[in-house]
């Protein structure tokens, strides 16, 4: 959600994160194999695209992107 949200198509973001393609689609897809240092750059990478991961109370997670998306929009 939160790469389709930025616009960056799967190569696009695996170039960022330094992954290949093929990583980034079979996290997409919820394999759990993916090593914690993987998912732990995927974060950054996201973060520093100004993603911003929330949850509520009852659990439920999401993102937000913010203002410097926007801005990085322009």
């Amino acid at each position: 959600m939160a790469r389709a949200g930025l616009g960056l198509s799967v190569r696009e973001f695996a170039k960022l994160a330094g992954v290949s393609g093929l990583t980034v689609t079979r996290f997409e897809n919820g394999n759990t194999s993916c090593p914690e240092d993987v998912v732990r750059t995927f974060r950054s990478v996201f973060e520093g695209l100004g993603v911003t991961f929330i949850s509520d109370v009852s659990g439920q997670l999401g993102v937000c992107l913010s203002t410097k998306f926007a801005e990085r929009q322009r």
